[in-house]
């Protein structure tokens, strides 16, 4: 133990963190253990520690190294080669041989390292079962089992291969277990493979990741990726990680990213081994500052100084969710984990938090304004400028001020700092229900249009057409109603004279159609729009409104309305199983629907007898069919004959 205890001095490790004290306590040296630990909380050198005195016992260093003593199994390649990097600069000067087995890796190299000698293998799942079939890794010799993000490997279907590997090693291991969560397969997997192990629970109970910054951003239903471009700008941070549900998100976002001058990189299922080193190296070394991933492809990566965490997509659990935004703040370093959010998807966001124990603060998205003033925030505090100025760069500077004055020069710093960053997108407003712009559309003027439904007149039609000629915003037209021989157009009060300038004299739209400026709605429009929004009308008022029968049907309205009151008055109003509480159609206002509409009535099927039945199929000669079993019955009979 002196040896990694000088390892840990030589890179830097004043303190433990909370769960490698847990880990080392001599009480435990020899028990199996359960350990819920957060990501990110030193759990790789909390159990390369552990498994310490086990593995070396009163001896300083390692001896020759033949089968192995120790396995540690992680669910992903990229957790495990990190794991095993870990555990070799603290076994180096023990003489400690690590070998990693990971999928995606030439097996013969592998197998010839096993050869050779091991005393801790690092392995996923998949590969370690192959090697124990194989019998090129041979288990009688192990004394230490460690899972590493248990959890991890039974959510990626690795169940049956750790319950195959466990069994194969000896009965009298000790067994070392770590998973974020605890869910029930991890309990039955302890009760199974484990004996009397020691729960110890490290995380807080209080706050998830103390250390993470939550933030919820509610934006419009179109503006999730633009907020997500946004949160990038505002933040700028050395790297950061953009989570998606599917490869087609991932692949769509990598797209626009990239072609809005981000360093991106992406990780998801469809990458080989060697495509995911290699952007994984270009984070890790700054080429890359945004890495789009999906969960499984970002299963078990270790990403140093990550500072944000965007949910592009929301997870499907809480689990996940801590996985996710586990790996920023890690090691005492603080990170940002933020959740674009919908009015669709706020309720399941909410749960999400609720069920993960984490408080939250609610944000609107970054606007143009606070990155911009974000960027000359961060423009003032650059190290630039305190720098020493060298002889060249002072001869360019009086050149320069000889040629411009200070203001033109620093104008321009300005403009070509700015030229090198993404433009921030403008983000649209977030409306509390659809219907509030109609409420807020304010003094309108109404036109109307030659031409309605018997001329093919739409909407949907008019609109472009309209903003098109009058040169028109779509907020600056509001209601569009189509009659039969005309429409009717509302405009907003303050685009009209733009609208007629536009338009001209004499006033045409479409096809030499007369357009004309009303003072009001006439009434009559007014009338059939009350009785068209109306549910009591049936179809053949509905009829006399499109042919101008508006008397018929307004007493028709008042009917209705004055036997709703009669039952109303003779009901209890409370009465909560009355269809008109919600919004249906009272028992008086309904119509049979032999009244609506003529549905031909099929006939009943005529019920055979079972006796009559079969005598039907003994006599009835099947047409066509050479090959049925009667025919060749009958054709086999008269061969006989």
């Amino acid at each position: 133990m002196e040896l990694l205890k000088e390892a840990l001095t030589e890179r830097g490790y004043n303190t433990l963190t909370s769960v490698q004290e847990a880990v080392i306590a001599p009480e435990l040296e020899q028990r199996d253990l359960l350990v819920s630990a957060e990501t990110g909380s030193g759990k790789t050198v909390g159990f390369g520690l552990a498994i310490a005195p086990t593995l070396l016992g009163q001896s300083k260093t390692f001896q020759t190294a033949n089968n192995p003593l120790a396995l540690v199994i992680a669910p992903t390649r990229e957790l495990a080669m990190q794991v095993k990097q870990e555990l070799s600069w603290l076994y180096r000067k023990t003489g400690a041989v690590i070998v990693s087995c990971v999928g995606g890796m030439d097996m013969r190299d592998e197998r010839r390292s096993l050869s050779k000698g091991a005393h801790i293998v690092v392995a996923t799942p998949g590969r370690l079962r192959d090697h124990i079939m194989r019998k090129s890794l041979v288990t009688k010799n192990i004394g230490t089992v460690v899972l590493d993000e248990a959890d991890e490997m039974l959510d990626l279907g690795f169940q049956e291969d750790l319950e195959f590997i466990l069994e194969k090693v000896p009965e009298n291991r000790r067994t070392l277990m770590f998973s974020a969560t605890m869910p029930d397969a991890i309990i039955k997997l302890t009760k199974t493979y484990q004996q009397d192990a020691k729960r110890l629970k490290i995380t807080n109970e209080n706050s998830q990741h103390a250390d993470i910054d939550y933030r919820v951003i509610s934006v419009a239903k179109h503006d999730s990726e633009n907020a997500i471009i946004n949160l990038l700008r505002y933040y700028e941070a050395k790297s950061a990680l953009v989570f998606c549900n599917t490869r087609a998100m991932v692949n769509k976002l990598s797209t626009r990213f990239s072609n809005r001058g981000f360093s991106v990189v992406s990780l998801s299922g469809e990458l080989s081994q060697s495509e995911r080193t290699q952007a994984l190296q270009a984070m890790r070394d700054g080429r890359a500052r945004v890495c789009i991933a999906t969960d499984v492809a970002a299963r078990g990566i270790d990403l140093p100084g990550l500072e944000l965490v965007i949910h592009a997509d929301l997870p499907s659990n809480h689990e996940t969710l801590l996985h996710r935004s586990g790996r920023t703040g890690r090691a005492g370093r603080k990170g940002v984990s933020t959740l674009i959010i919908t009015r669709k998807t706020q309720q399941k966001a909410q749960r999400l938090l609720r069920s993960a124990n984490i408080k939250a603060t609610f944000h609107d998205a970054p606007s143009v304004k606070m990155i911009l003033e974000r960027d000359y925030e961060r423009m003032i505090d650059d190290p630039t400028w305190v720098q020493e100025i060298s002889m060249d760069q002072n001869t360019k500077a009086k050149l320069l001020l000889d040629k411009y004055t200070p203001d033109t020069i620093a104008a321009a710093y300005i403009r070509l700092y700015n030229s090198q960053k993404s433009a921030p997108e403008e983000l649209s407003a977030v409306s509390d229900s659809s219907s509030s712009e109609r409420k807020v559309f304010g003094p309108s003027v109404w036109f109307s249009i030659e031409g309605g439904r018997k001329q093919d007149v739409e909407a949907k039609k008019l609109l472009p057409m309209l903003s098109k000629l009058g040169d028109l915003a779509k907020n600056d037209v509001g209601k569009i109603i189509v009659q039969d021989n005309i429409s009717y157009v509302e405009i907003k009060k303050s685009a009209v004279l733009k609208f007629t300038n536009s338009i001209g004299k004499p006033m045409r739209a479409y096809g030499n159609a007369e357009l004309k400026q009303l003072e009001k709605l006439p009434s009559d429009v007014i009338l059939t729009k009350a009785k068209r929004s109306s549910p009591y009308s049936d179809k053949r008022n509905s009829k006399k409104e499109h042919t101008g029968g508006g008397g018929s049907k307004s007493s028709e309205l008042s009917r209705l309305k004055t036997n709703r009151d009669k039952k109303k008055q003779s009901n209890n109003s409370q009465n909560l199983n009355s269809f008109e509480n919600f919004g249906l159609l009272n028992d008086e206002d309904y119509s049979e629907p032999s009244k609506q509409k003529k549905y031909k009535k099929k006939e009943p099927k005529k019920s055979i007898n079972k006796s009559n039945k079969k005598k039907d199929k003994d006599s009835a000669t099947p047409i066509g069919k050479t090959n049925s079993k009667k025919n060749k019955a009958r054709r086999a009979s008269k061969l006989k004959v």
